[in-house]
């Protein structure tokens, strides 16, 4: 028996491996190594022909028929397998589907949230699936985006915290780890800022504004490890992210020493000929990706040949792409799969998906993500109730009550899960989504969940919408399929009387409204965002019943609340809350846990009022339009509890602090009410006067306090001065000596913060 080729040694060290393998590789099969298929229409001609280094949406049949592929090819180097496991195994069926990411961030928990992206991992690597393409950093910006769900919201030091908490929580003790998945921090950078909303448009963003709110969250997990970025979609000043060098390589690869690996997102080199139209075919297009410095390129078959001819014609050279599989071919050796090459294991499966430890933190997650917005005391229903052993609450001995729950998403199921969840149409091999015995929506919540002696009636009360075909044509020009075209549902006076007649025969009515799946992700932004089709007409109506009106609204992101809504006895928001997310909401409601959700987004009061993020920039003339305030609904950082919370005696401990010096500060909180607490002691930063316009405060750093009843406690404050950071003319972050604030409180809101002063000296 002959002796193994170098790069099969797993002895040696992995630059020696790879070296060895890159040198007996054709340039057919380095070219193919940095193409990442769409599998769902078969892989042999992906592993055979196109010698593919990475397949993405292959179910689970197609994971192992390209893994034999693959053993059979020359040098038999292993693929990379990858998939949208977003909040979740997305398209496993019977894998655990936790709240989206803006749920996620509600819960304003790093640990929490890193344990959801470990135990998605554990879910993850049993299948085959090597790489999520998750977390995502985008700042949330425009409401109107089809992806704000996506999003952890619109704050960049929340994000910058959940995100690495996610990035750990994957990659696990490192990529030797068997349980451990590539992380990938995406869309590198400043997708979300678009125009109208309109998902992937040109970026009309400054790199000064980039440094200021964009970048620091990619910075950050860049810094501490995560192995992979994507690419934005959109142009920035006029240059696709795709090929933006100032981007890739001054910054992430320059300023940052990033040596991880780059991946664009979806046919990102074959729409800069098709649709944006900087190249004129896929020859000059492939060229200036890997020259830009992309490593993987997503979906783009054409490139195989294109960047060969590009080689031939002289516009690229081999050692260009050589540089691109030297980091794939790392990746690979990295996590170990030339020994183990972690193809799907199906008593590992049996064992850890959709396992009742993964159950218990689903609903820990759904429960922590909820956020109570308004509260006239109408909740907890009946006082609060105490649950038994099996979970249902016990009877307060006045009496049985009887609750309506109507609305269109009281009971669907896969829309409650949000997009990336199975029935959202990205995998055809889930046609029906999640099992829906494994969901339980609030209607399910309330049957299982209320008193024995309580009456839970439904009425569906209201559709959204209907879809039809796109009037552009089916596919667009690279040919993928157009999204169907939302088309709001006809009013039904029968659905709406069947829930008023509900609502008239209970004690309490829960009206649960939203959007659904075809209002959200790429491609599906909205002009408006107020609530489709007949769902304002329900509330009105339920509202003029005079019953104790709670309404929960289960969407993608916020949306415009009628005054029926708003003026209800109670408001919930549940940002696709997950498939235990109906239980943890009627358990809400009940009183059988308490509020702790809070807002990692601001809530408008029109589509026309944005931006409404909290921390913009000063210097507009006044602070309202001439017909609408400019104040949000609901701002970043709120949210309620069942009891109330008191702040008192901010103190700064040293007035004057020097530039590398640590603020200290003190504030007392008091549980005042009869309830526990969970609460977010939120801490932001106002520079007073500064070189350049900017915000005019910023969250620095908040901490959760456990208060019982009456309960006071001293909550110490350290801020590195180095937080309290602008980003000057020059382009440079900076602390600039002066006067600043701190300020201290349960949200953003001006009127709910404490303030004291501090100085930074020169």
């Amino acid at each position: 028996m002959g002796l193994l080729p170098p790069y099969l040694d797993p002895a040696l060290p992995v630059a020696d491996r790879v070296a060895d393998l890159l040198g007996r590789m054709t340039l057919p099969e380095k070219v193919g190594q940095m193409l990442q298929l769409n599998a769902e229409e078969g892989v042999r001609h992906l592993v055979e022909d196109l010698h593919a280094g990475s397949i993405l949406h292959a179910s689970p049949a197609r994971v192992r028929e390209a893994a034999a592929l693959t053993e059979r090819t020359r040098l038999r180097v292993p693929l990379l397998v990858a998939e949208d496991c977003i909040h979740g195994h997305s398209f496993w069926e019977g894998a655990t589907i936790y709240p989206t990411q803006l749920g996620m961030a509600a819960t304003w928990d790093a640990e929490l949230v890193e344990r959801i992206a470990r135990a998605t991992a554990v879910e993850v690597a049993a299948t085959g699936v090597h790489w999520t393409f998750s977390p995502v950093l985008c700042i949330t910006r425009d409401l109107r985006w089809g992806r704000v769900g996506e999003t952890f919201g619109e704050d960049p030091h929340l994000i910058g915290e959940l995100a690495s908490a996610m990035v750990r929580g994957y990659q696990g003790d490192g990529l030797g780890d068997p349980t451990a998945i590539l992380a990938c921090a995406k869309h590198f950078a400043g997708y979300s800022e678009t125009q109208g909303g309109r998902d992937a448009s040109e970026a009309d963003i400054s790199r000064r504004k980039l440094r200021s709110w964009f970048l620091p969250p990619f910075e950050r997990v860049a810094r501490e490890g995560c192995r992979t970025f994507m690419l934005g979609y959109q142009s920035m000043d006029g240059v696709p992210i795709t090929v933006n060098d100032w981007l890739l390589s001054d910054v992430l690869r320059g300023e940052w020493g990033y040596t991880g690996t780059l991946v664009t997102d979806w046919d990102n080199v074959g729409r800069m000929v098709w649709e944006q139209k900087v190249y004129a075919d896929t020859a000059q297009a492939s060229a200036a990706a890997v020259r830009a410095g992309n490593d993987m390129v997503m979906t783009t078959a054409s490139f195989f040949e294109g960047a060969q001819e590009a080689v031939a014609q002289g516009a690229l050279a081999e050692s260009e792409i050589d540089a691109a599989v030297r980091r794939i071919l790392t990746l690979k050796f990295e996590l170990g799969l030339f020994e183990d090459p972690r193809h799907p294991d199906e008593a590992r499966q049996a064992a850890v998906i959709g396992s009742a430890g993964h159950a218990r933190l689903n609903l820990e997650a759904a429960r922590r993500s909820l956020v109570l917005l308004t509260n006239d005391g109408t909740l907890p229903l009946a006082g609060g109730l105490v649950a038994d052993g099996d979970g249902r609450a016990r009877g307060t001995g006045e009496g049985p009550r009887t609750v309506a729950v109507v609305g269109p998403n009281a009971d669907d199921p896969q829309t409650q899960l949000g997009d990336w969840a199975g029935a959202s149409g990205q995998a055809d091999w889930l046609p029906d989504g999640q099992p829906r015995a494994m969901i339980r929506t609030v209607l399910d919540g309330f049957r299982e969940h209320a008193p024995a002696d309580w009456t839970v009636s439904y009425a569906r009360g209201a559709r959204i919408l209907d879809v039809g075909p796109d009037p552009e044509g089916p596919y667009f020009p690279d040919g993928q399929p157009r999204p169907e075209v939302v088309v709001p549902a006809a009013a039904d006076p029968a659905l709406i009387g069947e829930a008023v007649t509900a609502a008239r025969d209970a004690d309490y009515v829960v009206a649960v409204v939203g959007d659904r799946i075809e209002l959200i992700g790429e491609g599906r932004s909205t002009a408006t965002l107020e609530l489709v089709g007949d769902q304002v007409a329900l509330l009105d109506a339920l509202a003029a019943t005079g019953k104790p009106l709670i309404v929960v609204v289960i969407s993608s992101k916020p949306l415009v609340l009628p005054p029926s809504a708003l003026g209800a006895a109670a408001l919930v928001h549940a940002a696709n809350p997950g498939m235990l997310g109906g239980r943890a909401v009627a358990e809400l409601l009940l009183g059988l846990v308490e509020p702790t959700g809070r807002l990692p987004v601001s809530f408008a009061r029109h589509a026309g009022q944005q931006p409404t993020y909290y921390n913009q920039v000063r210097g507009q003339h006044g602070a309202r339009y001439a017909d609408l305030t400019q104040s949000p609904a609901f701002a970043f950082g709120e949210g309620l509890s069942y009891s109330t919370v008191a702040y008192s005696g901010l103190d700064v401990l040293a007035s004057v602090v020097g530039p590398t010096g640590t603020v200290r500060a003190r504030v007392t909180v008091r549980n005042t009410g009869a309830r526990p607490v969970l609460e977010t002691v939120q801490v932001y930063v106002s520079d007073t006067v500064t070189s350049v316009t900017w915000a005019e405060k910023e969250l620095k750093a908040y901490e959760q306090v456990r208060l019982a009843p009456g309960e006071s406690r001293e909550v110490l404050i350290e801020l590195p001065v180095a937080a309290c950071t602008l980003v000057d003319a020059g382009g440079r972050r900076v602390v600039e000596p002066g006067r600043f604030e701190l300020l201290v409180g349960p949200s953003s809101r001006e009127e709910s913060l404490l303030r004291a002063e501090f100085t930074v000296k020169g």
